[in-house]
């Protein structure tokens, strides 16, 4: 049973944060009020600003003598994700504010870990709201009217989102009974093939959770290896490395296959989909890419094919972040295709393009007694590929 954490900039919020401290005591729950404002200290709360802001790396002078608000609330922002991850004890946390405080508590969230509880109420938290909850578990809850004084709608919105806090730091949901080991798979329409014989495969003595592979799904698949929900990946679909590369709709961020580097896991991966980028509808496909080879997967999906000078720049993205994974890595090579459209008499074949993206894994490749790139004759959806993808898991998951 952990307490739950409010936290707020007092300099301008204290009688709502501490509305909500009573109401979550009130409700049961060991309540601190944490202030991060950036205006000098308050008396009422249990942990000062100086104290979270000591964890920035420049110290508490990296915050709080910053002159300008935005580089202000992004220090603090900074030194409260090290200051929560450094608490043992947090049973919920509970974020109020506009846009700076949402910016910054939802920030400080995001280094949490999935499954511990995250409420923020928010005066934004009815628009789009993909900025501050990203890939993780954050409730977020409108405030309704601005947090700007208690009056009888502010009290009420505050207040429910205080014993929701505080019931979920004194009710924490008992672990599953199913102890079999849980793999990540990522996927997409033109992989699901492949996707769908593995889960045959290996879901009797595993527990699958398959990611579809448009920006967030893999970045969420990477925050639960973080969070140490998930015991191994096998990343069949690593199509958001071009559409990061290329600008498309379905980007990783920067970061990916960070979380297998962080933290050793089992890795199985491959190149699905890489041989398209993805945009929206084809009328909003960019005008420098209108004359590429285009393919409508649908109303709202345009595809493009990647060239051989494209391949390039992914196969050297992947490639680098294969080398510093120094945990158990089987990395896959599908020599006839790497999607279901990439294929002979399907519009996005293109052996060449293929090869460079081969050839540039190859010659980039590192190698090491902890990693192996396997290379497969077989189409990516073939029977093949899948029961080669399970084999290499084996290997390395046993």
């Amino acid at each position: 049973m952990g307490k739950v954490y409010i936290v707020g900039t007092c300099d301008t919020k204290f009688a709502e944060l501490d509305y909500a401290r009573s109401a979550a005591r009130q409700a049961g729950a060991e309540a601190i009020l944490v202030d991060v404002g950036t205006q000098g200290p308050h008396p009422g709360a249990d942990i000062a600003a100086k104290e979270v802001a000591a964890r920035h790396p420049s110290g508490a002078a990296g915050v709080l003598e910053q002159t300008d608000r935005g580089k202000a609330i992004s220090a603090m922002a900074e030194a409260l994700t090290v200051f929560l991850q450094e608490c043992s004890d947090v049973g919920a946390v509970l974020g109020l504010g506009g846009t700076g405080n949402t910016a910054l508590v939802t920030q400080a969230m995001r280094g949490l870990p999935v499954g511990l509880p995250k409420l923020m109420v928010s005066t934004v938290a009815s628009g789009n709201v993909a900025p501050y909850v990203g890939p993780n578990d954050i409730a977020m809850v409108y405030s309704v009217v601005d947090i700007a004084g208690l009056n009888t709608i502010s009290r009420k919105v505050i207040g429910n989102a205080a014993h929701a806090a505080a019931g979920m730091a004194l009710h924490t949901p008992a672990l599953s009974a199913d102890d079999r080991p849980s793999i990540g798979v990522t996927m997409f329409g033109v992989t699901t093939a492949c996707v769908t014989q593995l889960r045959d495969m290996l879901g009797q003595g595993n527990e699958i959770f398959v990611f579809h592979a448009t920006g967030v799904g893999g970045q969420s698949m990477e925050k639960l290896v973080d969070s140490g929900l998930l015991q191994a990946v096998i990343d069949v679909t690593t199509t958001e490395v071009p559409d990061l590369l290329l600008g498309g709709v379905f980007p990783a961020t920067e970061d990916r296959f960070g979380a297998i580097i962080r933290t050793k896991i089992p890795y199985v991966g491959s190149v699905g989909a890489v041989d398209m980028v993805n945009f929206g509808a084809k009328e909003t496909v960019p005008g420098v890419f209108r004359d590429r080879r285009l393919h409508v997967h649908n109303a709202q999906v345009t595809l493009m094919r990647t060239t051989p000078e494209e391949n390039q720049r992914v196969g050297a993205f992947i490639v680098q972040k294969l080398n510093r994974m120094e945990g158990p890595v089987r990395f896959l090579l599908p020599l006839k295709g790497v999607s279901a459209i990439d294929a002979p008499g399907q519009p996005f074949h293109d052996p060449a393009a293929d090869e460079t993206l081969f050839s540039t894994i190859r010659a980039g490749w590192q190698a090491a007694p902890n990693r192996q790139l396997v290379e497969i004759d077989a189409h990516i959806n073939s029977s093949e590929f899948a029961a080669a993808l399970a084999a290499n898991f084996h290997d390395i998951a046993a």
